[in-house]
């Protein structure tokens, strides 16, 4: 199945190819499909993926932050003072995939951050092998020829390129927010805020509601397909990585759903009642065996949790109980090998390679629902660890991934009724060089602000809310870095990307969406923040509607077997083309020299969404000229209802002191800054390469500016002289080859400039300057959104136009 002729190599791009031919009812939209399928995936950031792609947030981002040392991010230094860049990672001919994962927990993922100062990667992502640990291994990449399969994904249907994780925290949080929008019983500050992956778990189970519970009590079909749980049924050697879960499904922790009343999970608890009393009694004629105790634990446990099943039998449950277990945990029980392995054997050379893999289909259930016309209105699908595309196992998922569209392309009439995501839980410990919108702190005036009706208490963790100790953080709980995310329907093809800020409650926020479209009445999930559901959008700006568009499949992808190309890496070399930067290098850099030590993006620009994106930042001296009061908004006017939230990050100052700003749709914030030593100098980033900046001092010129959008993509730039002097200025392009435009404004007067964007598909980037006044400096980048889908920056592309 997984190799040869007949394996994933030939299936690649057929897979791929027949999604495409198969098309919905003309004039249908996201809103008539009828099956949401996921799959999360596991631990990779969206540089680490896709940093090359073409027409993403990628390796070329012109506008990426600068470091403390000047340093553009994507050079990041150790505390020895060695410089990295990013460097691939060959897939095949190094054993790169089999070198196992990065730390990624909350203390090592807030300290990365470094409270926006995004300087220590290097520090606290080393790997725990020794051998590995000098290596700047979270600084490693693939691209294309790498992951053939993912990038044809994204070339066919949508790829989200402000996909953040939730929290910046490991596996389980990340998927407590994913299945339940939270990770806190109650919602409010004094709750626990689970942000440790053993914070939750068989023996702390979860009390709280997830969304499961919401689509059984609204009535809506459900299952979560694994090949089996992980609760424990025995699995013995490589069987649980190839067969289990990997405790992916957090449902199972939660105590409504009652794990422990898993058939295959009572057997095994009776066999270690039948055996573990004699391997008991032969350890201890061997006194000091440290098992001893723990299997003494063990028994007990298996003894007490059957006890408790006998005196509570399953049919005695509550029927919506029942009903969670059953559609929670569906396995593949019905397919008589799925407990089982087989070897395969292949060449390597002249050497004689062996690897083991399942002998059943480890998507039966699903496959077979599928093909019988009774796949639910929201399915998840969980990966075992080996196809899970966890750093920890070789990166076998591609094979994963491919079944499942394979599976719902065979039936087309499943498939044009569909959605399917593909998203990650976190980025593991790898690099990825934007920095996530944070809450800010609450009560603290200097860590920003947001609109009204926002709690940021219940997103921000304190010293005090965690039990003392090294690993002890405060911080914002999230959003975390930045994941892929790509959703392949029939109405988010056309090889697209969207740039709308996302994490894993976007998920429920579109299932409460569409829920409510088709059930006619509200769907909602009570655990969602009233910050994540004002800085992160519901999806539905991925889809479009489907007019009977041809739309071409992309390139056929390496064809070589996969799976084996991917196992014989593991007797290759470790990557060793990374570079140490010395000084020249780094100074050539920053003197705008070439830079052959970064990686590079695939040139060329792709189609993006149509975004609801009305966002402003300008700033302007207070009257005793002792403050800088800046102004943000998300405005309404272009996109109504539709329009979105937005949040920001404002660097104020040169040690990368920030804040951060959580703007509600139709609403402006400002706040003040002081001056130091009389000059001011802002940069703000927000979503989608938004990016302003804002320099001067307190002798600046009276020069008020402000700036608007039009429904036809212009962006209006209105100057107004509020002083006594005329003043001369001038508005410089800095990307886009746009002429210079001049301007003397007399005093009182102003001046209006409507810049055309259509050649550069409505992107900008321009400086206002005035003469004679060296400190002042406004910079306005981004893009104009109109309501249609546009092209994504070809500065970043490189294209020139």
């Amino acid at each position: 199945m997984l190799t040869g002729a007949g394996g994933l190599a030939n299936m690649l791009p057929e897979t791929i190819q027949r999604a495409l031919a198969i098309n919905p009812a003309p004039g249908s939209t996201y809103l008539d499909a009828e099956h949401v399928v996921f799959l999360m995936q596991e631990n990779r950031s969206f540089d680490h993926c896709f940093g090359t792609l073409k027409g993403v947030r990628g390796f070329n981002d012109p506008r990426a932050l600068k470091l403390e040392n000047g340093n553009p991010v994507f050079l990041q230094s150790n505390a020895a003072g060695e410089t990295y860049a990013p460097f691939r990672m060959d897939i095949k001919d190094t054993k790169a995939t089999w070198m196992s994962a990065l730390p990624h927990s909350w203390a090592d993922q807030v300290d990365a951050r470094n409270n926006g100062k995004y300087d220590r990667w290097l520090d606290v992502k080393r790997s725990g092998n020794r051998e590995y640990s000098r290596m700047p291994l979270t600084m490693g990449y693939y691209n294309r020829e790498d992951l053939p399969f993912y990038y044809a994904l994204a070339d066919a249907f949508t790829v989200c390129d402000q996909h953040f994780c939730s929290s910046l925290t490991g596996t389980t949080p990340n998927r407590l927010y994913f299945w339940t929008g939270t990770i806190r019983q109650e919602q409010h500050a004094q709750a626990k805020a689970n942000v440790w992956n053993s914070d939750v778990d068989y023996h702390k189970p979860a009390h709280w509601k997830a969304f499961p519970e919401v689509l059984e009590e609204q009535g809506v079909s459900w299952k979560i397909y694994q090949n089996e749980i992980s609760v424990g049924v025995g699995f013995e050697g490589e069987e649980d990585a190839w067969l289990g879960n990997f405790t992916d499904n957090s449902i199972e922790w939660f105590s409504r759903y009652h794990v422990e009343y898993s058939e295959a999970h009572q057997r095994y608890l009776k066999k270690l009642v039948d055996t573990l009393p004699a391997e008991i009694a032969a350890l201890e004629k061997q006194p000091g065996d440290k098992r001893i105790a723990r299997y003494k634990a063990t028994l007990e446990k298996a003894k007490e949790t059957l006890a408790r099943i006998a005196a509570k039998p399953f049919d005695t449950l509550p029927p919506e109980e029942q009903a969670l277990h059953r559609k929670a945990f569906t396995t593949n029980e019905k397919d008589p090998a799925y407990h089982q392995l087989t070897t395969l054997q292949y060449k390597d050379g002249d050497t004689e390679r062996t690897v083991q893999l399942p002998k059943g289909d480890i998507l039966h259930q699903f496959r077979q629902d599928v093909q019988n016309g009774q796949l639910p209105t929201v399915s998840w699908v969980v990966a075992p660890e080996n196809f899970s595309d966890h750093p920890g196992a070789p990166w076998y998922g591609a094979w994963y991934l491919s079944e499942v569209m394979d599976i719902l392309t065979q039936n087309p009439e499943v498939w044009k009724k569909t959605i399917f995501i593909l998203t990650y839980d976190e980025n593991d410990g790898y690099f990825d060089h934007v920095p996530p919108f944070v809450a800010p702190r609450p009560g603290d005036a200097a860590a920003g602000k947001v609109s009204a009706g926002i709690d940021t208490s219940v997103e921000y963790v304190t010293m005090d809310a965690q039990a003392p100790g090294d690993d002890a953080r405060e911080s914002a709980i999230g959003l975390g870095y930045r994941v892929p995310m790509i959703v392949a329907s029939p109405w988010s093809r056309g090889g697209y990307v969207n740039s709308q800020v996302f994490d894993h409650t976007s998920d429920l926020q579109f299932l409460e969406k569409f829920l409510s479209h088709k059930l006619r009445k509200k769907v909602a999930s009570e655990n969602i923040s009233a910050w994540r559901r004002t800085v992160c959008g519901d999806l539905t700006s991925i889809f479009r509607p489907y007019n009977g568009e041809k739309i071409h499949p992309p390139a056929s992808v390496n064809k070589e077997a996969f799976i084996e190309s991917v196992h014989k890496a593991k007797f290759r070399e470790a990557p060793a083309n990374f570079t140490k930067l010395d000084a020249k290098d780094i100074a050539s850099l920053k003197a705008g020299g070439s830079a052959p030590f970064l990686p590079k993006q695939e040139p060329g620009i792709r189609p993006s969404c149509a975004i609801p994106y009305e966002l402003h930042a300008n700033a302007k001296l207070d009257a005793g000229r002792k403050n800088i009061t800046l102004e943000l908004a998300a405005g309404n006017q272009l996109f109504g209802a539709t329009a979105a939230g937005a949040p920001f990050t404002v660097y104020t100052g040169s040690q990368m002191q920030n804040r951060s700003y959580a703007v509600a749709a139709g609403d402006r914030l400002t706040d003040a800054c002081a001056l130091q030593d009389g000059k001011y100098a802002l940069t703000v980033y927000g979503p989608n390469g938004f990016y302003r900046e804002i320099k001067g001092a307190a002798n600046d010129p009276a020069l008020v500016i402000a700036t608007s959008y039009k429904k036809n993509g212009i962006l209006m730039l209105d100057l107004r002289n509020a002083g006594n002097k005329m003043l001369e200025v001038e508005i410089r392009d800095n990307a886009y080859n746009s002429k210079p435009l001049h301007a003397k404004i007399a005093a009182g007067k102003g001046a209006a400039f409507p810049l055309d964007l259509s050649k550069s598909h409505g992107w900008y980037d321009f400086n206002v300057i005035v003469k004679g006044a060296g400190d002042f400096e406004r910079r306005y980048a981004g893009h104009v959104e109109t309501g249609a889908h546009s092209y994504s920056d070809p500065y970043m592309g490189m294209t020139g136009s």
